[in-house]
């Protein structure tokens, strides 16, 4: 357990001393500064949401952060299987109409405003305690159960607080959550085997005649090479069908989404490139790939506002320009 998580569980955990309920400007004034220190890709997204929305925004990061630092950061599984428990108590509170732990006290207000159901919020506690029970899957819809439950309702609380909730754009955000959710696995195959977990599911490394021993050996050769092209090729077709979605959000907003999902592409880009040997090294989103990412979301979100199917030839140079610097 990081010792940042450590204080924060004792401090405001259900074995700590109990303290006076923060009043809201104290529990939002927490949820932003936990949202600015642990998430690196957070502060700049958040500079492209509209600032009224920020707060909430800091409020339910805040929510997914403790629930899944719960799950993560707790070496024992019965213990965190424990501490979730406890987590959905306060949310069973927070929803009841009472709150003092700072998260829900901020969070109340969040789920009054935009009219947020129960159900996503559930569903992370469910798919965190599905990682303190289960360490391989069988299939990939086993797996596609486990992205809906642990990636999807991130999505649906954005569309919920950008009150763009629609049965469209549920469609392509939980698209886009799932490629995203799969990117990070592919991209992570060492580091979840280090944790006892395996998220290729048997039913393909059996198709391509990868063996249990080989996976555990972490040895890369031709049969591990074509399982990881079919995983990444079919990430790349979720992130890709939901995609349009960015085009049906109003102003910066669509920069978020084309942002996050362009990221997701250049993992798998990553990992194709390297031959998929992501046992011998993690592919990683550079500083540089941010940029030129960046740059080419901010020009396609003017390119739609002004109508035009193409890129502004000013985005285009200063496209080159990233490129330029991406690469140095």
């Amino acid at each position: 357990m990081t010792a940042s998580f450590q204080q924060q569980l004792e401090f405001w955990g259900p074995q700590a001393v109990q303290r006076p309920t923060p009043s809201l400007a104290e529990a939002e004034a927490y949820c932003r500064r936990l949202a600015r220190t642990h998430y690196e890709n957070f502060p700049v997204a958040s500079c492209f949401l509209p600032r009224p929305l920020r707060r909430h925004f800091y409020n339910v990061y805040a929510y997914c952060r403790w629930a899944d630092d719960l799950a993560d950061e707790i070496e024992d599984a019965e213990r965190s299987l424990s501490l979730l428990s406890w987590w959905r108590e306060r949310l069973d509170e927070c929803y009841a109409g009472s709150a003092n732990h700072p998260v829900f006290v901020a969070l109340q207000t969040t789920i009054s405003q935009f009219e947020i159901p129960r159900a996503p919020f559930d569903d992370l506690i469910s798919a965190f305690e599905q990682d303190q029970r289960v360490s391989e899957y069988e299939t990939f819809e086993q797996l596609r159960d486990y992205c809906r439950r642990s990636a999807n309702p991130v999505g649906r609380l954005v569309l919920y607080v950008c009150r763009q909730h629609s049965e469209q754009n549920v469609e392509w955000s939980d698209s886009i959550c799932t490629g995203l959710q799969l990117a990070n696995f592919w991209q992570d195959v060492g580091r979840d085997l280090d944790l006892g977990r395996v998220y290729l599911p048997r039913e393909d490394r059996e198709r391509f005649s990868y063996n249990d021993e080989a996976l555990h050996a972490r040895i890369t050769n031709e049969a591990f090479s074509r399982l990881m092209r079919f995983e990444v090729d079919r990430a790349r077709g979720y992130l890709l069908a939901g995609l349009p979605l960015a085009g049906q959000l109003p102003g910066r907003l669509q920069v978020d989404v084309d942002l996050f999902v362009r990221g997701g592409l250049r993992i798998l880009d990553r990992i194709e490139a390297i031959g998929y040997r992501v046992w011998e090294q993690r592919p990683v989103v550079t500083k540089g790939d941010v940029l030129v990412l960046l740059v080419g979301s901010l020009c396609r979100a003017t390119g739609r506002r002004f109508g035009r199917g193409k890129m502004p030839a000013g985005c285009v140079k200063a496209r080159v320009s990233g490129q330029k610097a991406a690469h140095r």
